[in-house]
C-alpha cells in the first residue's frame, strides 16, 4: 500500500471552494468521478471485511484458551479494537500518513494533528477526485492497526492482567504501529529504499508478532506449562469448534485485507487485479492448511487440528506481502511453506520456553518473514537484500520499543496476575464472570 498522497489530497479537497464550483461548473459525470466512487467503495467493503477479522481473532482465541479464561479474552478483544479506533484517529493516522508535516523526514510525522474527514461536494474539481474519500481511507487503514493489536492478545493469554495489556495497546496502536508503517506506506525511508510489502506481512503481521514476542519474554510462561525436566505440558483449548469458526472468519476477512490493498477500483485493470488477489489469497490459505495437515500426520502420526488452523493462517500471512504477482501455483507453494513453518516453529518456541498460547508468533512473525522474503521471486523491482533490511528494521524497532513498554508496565503496575488468580482463571479474578458458568465446579 502506498498512501502517502492521502493527506495531500485531503488538504487539496478541503481547500476547494465547493460552493463556487457548484455555481460555475457543471457537475462531473460518472466517467470523471467513477474511479473515486469505486475506490471509496473498495475501501469500505474491504474495511468491513477486515473488521470481521476482529471477530475471527476473538473466536480463535476463545477456542484455544482454557474455559476459565474465555471471558477475559473476549473482553480484551473488545477493548483493543475500541482503543485502536480512538488512538488511530487521535494520533496514529497522521503519524502514518504525515504528508509534508514531518518532524524527522521519513521517520516520524506530526503528533496530535486531528484528521479532517469533511465531505467533498460532487461539483468539486473532478481532477481531484481520482483517489477515494479520506473517511473511507481512514476506516480501511484503521482495521490494519487494530489487527496488529489482536495478534498480541492471543500470545499473552491466561496470565496477563487486563489493564496493563490495554495500556500497551494504547501505545502500540497510537504510536508504535503508525510510526513503523509510515516508513513504507507513508512514503518514508523504506519506501524510498524499494522495500515492498503489499498488504502487511511485515508491517502488520510480523510487527504484531514482534510485540507479542517481547511481551511473552517479559511475562514468562503459564504456570505448569514447562515441567522441571524440560518437557512441554499440553494445555488444550476449551472449544476447537469455536477456534475453527474463528479461522474461517479470518480467512473471509483476509479477502478484504489483501484485496482492498489494491487501493484502486476505478479501471478494468484494477478490478482484474483485485480478482487475482482474491484467488491467490484463497489458494495460499488452502495450501497452508493442507501442508500442516499432511505434515502433522507424517511427523506425529496423527493430524493436529490446531496446527491445521494455524497452517491456513500462516498461508494467508505468507501471501500478504505479495498477493498480486504470483500465479496460482506460486500462491500454492508460498502458502504451503507457511504451513510447514508453523509445524516446525511451534515446538521450537516451546524448547526456548516461550509460551505462545495460540501460536501467533509462528503464524504472524515467522510466516511474515517468509512472505516478505519471497516477494522478489515474482515482483519486479524488488530485491532480497532490501526485503531483509526492511524486515529487520521494522522488527528491531517494534521489538525494542515494545520491550521497553512492557518493562515499564511491569515495574510500575505489574503485568502478571498472582499465582492463585492464574490457577483459578482470569475470568473470576479479573472480571468476576465466567463464559461457561454451568460447567464450573461447585
Amino acid at each position: 500500500m502506498n498512501h502517502f498522497k492521502t493527506l495531500a489530497l485531503t488538504a487539496a479537497l478541503t481547500a476547494l471552494p465547493v460552493a463556487a464550483f457548484a455555481q460555475d461548473a457543471p457537475a462531473p459525470g460518472f466517467d470523471e468521478i467513477g474511479p473515486y466512487i469505486m475506490t471509496t467503495l473498495l475501501f469500505l467493503v474491504g474495511g468491513f471485511l477486515v473488521f470481521w477479522m476482529a471477530a475471527g481473532f476473538a473466536m480463535l482465541e476463545a477456542g484455544l484458551v482454557r474455559s476459565k479464561n474465555v471471558t477475559t479474552q473476549l473482553t480484551k478483544n473488545m477493548g483493543l479494537f475500541s482503543i485502536a479506533a480512538i488512538m488511530y484517529w487521535l494520533v496514529g493516522f497522521n503519524l502514518m500518513y504525515p504528508g509534508d508535516g514531518w518532524i524527522m523526514a521519513g521517520y516520524v510525522g506530526p503528533f496530535f494533528s486531528i484528521t479532517s474527514l469533511e465531505p467533498v461536494g460532487l461539483a468539486a474539481d473532478a481532477a481531484a477526485l481520482d483517489y477515494a474519500s479520506v473517511a473511507s481511507d481512514f476506516f480501511f487503514q484503521l482495521m490494519f492497526c487494530a489487527t496488529t493489536a489482536s495478534i498480541v492478545s492471543g500470545t499473552l493469554a491466561e496470565r496477563i492482567k487486563l489493564w496493563p495489556f490495554l495500556i500497551f495497546v494504547v501505545v502500540l496502536t497510537g504510536f508504535i504501529y503508525p510510526i513503523e508503517a509510515s516508513w513504507q506506506w507513508g512514503g518514508g525511508w523504506l519506501s524510498e529504499a524499494g522495500f515492498s510489502d503489499f498488504a502487511g506481512s511485515t508491517l502488520v503481521h510480523a510487527a504484531g508478532g514482534f510485540a507479542a514476542l517481547a511481551g511473552a519474554i517479559v511475562l514468562g510462561p503459564r504456570l505448569g506449562k514447562y515441567a522441571k525436566d524440560g518437557s512441554v505440558v499440553a494445555m488444550p483449548g476449551s472449544n476447537l469448534a469455536l477456534a475453527t469458526l474463528g479461522t474461517f472468519i479470518l480467512w473471509l476477512g483476509w479477502f478484504g485485507f489483501n484485496g482492498g490493498s489494491q487501493l484502486a477500483a476505478g479501471t478494468v485493470g484494477d478490478i482484474t487485479d483485485v480478482g487475482r488477489i482474491f484467488a491467490n489469497t484463497n489458494m495460499a490459505a488452502a495450501a497452508g492448511a493442507l501442508a500442516a495437515l499432511i505434515l502433522t500426520q507424517v511427523v506425529y502420526g496423527k493430524v493436529d487440528l490446531t496446527m491445521v488452523l494455524n497452517g491456513a493462517l500462516a498461508g494467508l500471512v505468507s501471501i500478504t506481502a505479495g498477493p498480486l504477482d504470483p500465479s496460482l501455483f506460486g500462491a500454492l507453494w508460498i502458502g504451503a511453506v507457511g504451513g510447514v513453518i508453523v509445524v516446525f516453529t511451534v515446538p521450537m518456541l516451546d524448547k526456548m520456553k516461550i509460551d505462545d498460547v495460540v501460536g501467533a508468533i509462528p503464524v504472524h512473525l515467522f510466516a511474515g518473514f517468509w512472505g516478505t522474503l519471497v516477494v522478489p521471486v515474482y515482483t519486479e523491482g524488488t530485491s532480497f537484500v532490501t526485503q531483509i533490511i526492511g524486515f529487520v528494521s521494522i522488527g528491531a524497532f517494534v521489538f525494542i520499543t515494545s520491550m521497553i513498554v512492557w518493562f515499564i508496565l511491569k515495574a510500575t503496575m505489574g503485568i502478571r496476575v498472582d499465582e492463585e488468580s492464574e490457577i483459578n482463571g482470569l475470568d473470576v479474578s479479573e472480571l468476576g464472570m465466567e463464559a461457561y458458568p454451568e460447567f464450573s465446579k461447585g
